[in-house]
């Protein structure tokens, strides 16, 4: 193909350090923190009833 659309995009070189943003990052941290522990903590029961199955047998 000696045509193509792929354009590259400037890298963002300043990096933000400003309170909204420090704030938005911090939220998301928190936010994803919560989905692992609540998916861990899922994975974990479905282990331990499958094992109380087994152990019951």
């Amino acid at each position: 193909m000696d045509k193509d659309n792929v354009l590259e995009l400037p890298r963002q070189s300043a990096v933000f350090d400003d309170p909204l943003t420090d704030l938005l990052r911090e939220g998301a941290r928190k936010l994803l923190q919560q989905a692992v522990e609540a998916e861990l903590q899922s994975v974990l029961s479905s282990y331990s009833q499958e094992l109380d199955e087994v152990l019951s047998h």
